[in-house]
């Protein structure tokens, strides 16, 4: 703090005799030499040198029993930019970032009311972090994504602060969305919304990292923005009783395919997948699975079209091998089974993180196994989170 003393106003002086020419009575007169007066305005100011101080630590200087004059905040890339309220009692600096590990001088001239200045200054220094850390956002912007994709930031340490660094994270989009975010692990976490995302938006993540600590020590270095890009609302519905998949793009029905689903012993899952990739081809061969080559159930063959949901093998896929099943009965190794001209079409309409919602059958999907966050609740996925729901900001 900056602080000025005042004296009060005092006078010294001298009893001087003097006698006229033509006065035989003395006179007695004061001669007085005034003593330059204290300004008696107090200037504050902060912050102040009393310890490190945080790079996002506001600025101001203010004036009492007086206005300011003049403000300079300076450090090594020059002054700081600030303003000066109307009636001259404040100036605030602007919105900014101050480096690590800096030294800073306040120096600030005010005036009280008789005109009498004062000028004082007052240096001031950065934290200096042990250690930094930044943060990467996936998925990539050069593609879009289906809707069901969550959104993504990799650390490259170890977070204890969740709750400083989730509210460091902010996603930008034309709607508002509510969402929060969870941690997969000490250095990943995710964001999804309450529902899906709408289909056909973009999403600004910014990572507003500087000043913020992962763990004590460990500073965040970088802000950085990154757009993702959703691709329409598409959604495969799939009715293992019905054996029928009904698609869908921004809530229109485009297509009823014919299906087959997984027999019994291989029953497909019921919940909600996340298309992972797509392969113009692909040789299954249960072997990888664990299947014995002499088993009955052993298969090797070259699927058209493959589009996979699960990490353990669940894909949607040409199944030319089971046209008279498809429509009326479940007789597949746990794929998705359907036409040729029907898997090609459904390949081409889709891309990854579209969503397949399977119902009707008597195993439910496995967390973890795929992208599966969907088939959390919004209490269970709350619970992976430090600061709780949020909504997006709203894009300007």
């Amino acid at each position: 703090m900056l602080m000025a003393k005042w004296p009060p106003l005092v006078f010294t002086g001298l009893f001087v005799l003097g006698l006229t020419a033509c006065d035989t009575t003395p006179t007695l007169s004061l001669k007085t030499t005034p003593i330059p007066l204290d300004s008696r305005v107090l200037i504050l100011a902060a912050p102040t040198a009393a310890k490190p101080v945080e790079v996002t630590q506001p600025i101001f200087v203010k004036a009492e029993h007086g206005r300011l004059a003049e403000v300079a905040v300076l450090g090594p890339a020059g002054p700081l930019a600030g303003q000066m309220s109307a009636d001259g009692y404040t100036w605030v600096a602007d919105a900014t970032e101050l480096a690590y590990d800096t030294t800073y001088r306040i120096s600030a001239k005010a005036v009280d009311s008789r005109g009498v200045a004062k000028t004082v200054t007052d240096d001031f220094t950065t934290v200096s972090p042990e250690k930094f850390f930044t943060g990467s956002v996936s998925p990539l912007p050069d593609t879009a994504v289906g809707i069901g994709t969550p959104i993504t930031v990799t650390f490259d340490k170890s977070v204890s602060d969740r709750a400083a660094v989730e509210r460091a994270l902010v996603i930008t989009t034309p709607v508002p969305i509510e969402g929060a975010w969870a941690w997969l692990t000490d250095k990943v976490v995710e964001f999804r919304p309450r529902y899906y995302w709408p289909g056909d938006i973009t999403a600004t993540v910014s990572l507003n990292l500087t000043g913020v600590q992962a763990k004590p020590g460990i500073y965040g270095v970088g802000d950085s923005q990154s757009v993702v890009k959703f691709g329409p609302a598409m959604v495969t519905r799939v009715n293992a009783q019905s054996h029928q998949a009904t698609v869908y793009r921004n809530g229109v029905k485009l297509r009823v395919i014919p299906i087959t689903t997984g027999k019994a012993g291989f029953e497909t899952r019921s919940g909600i997948k996340v298309i992972l990739s797509k392969e113009r081809t692909r040789t299954m061969d249960a072997a990888t699975g664990g299947t014995d080559k002499k088993d009955p159930e052993y298969y090797r063959i070259l699927a058209e079209y493959a589009m996979r949901v699960t990490y353990s093998g669940e894909f949607l896929h040409a199944a030319p091998w089971s046209a008279g099943s498809q429509g009326e009965a479940n007789v597949s190794h746990g794929c998705i089974g359907m036409s040729t001209e029907d898997a090609k079409w459904l390949y081409d309409q889709t891309i990854l993180g579209d969503l397949v919602e399977v119902v009707g059958t008597s195993v439910d999907q496995d967390l973890g196994n795929g992208l599966t966050i969907w088939n959390q609740s919004w209490d269970e996925w709350l619970a992976g989170s430090s600061a709780g729901a949020v909504m997006t900001k709203l894009r300007d």
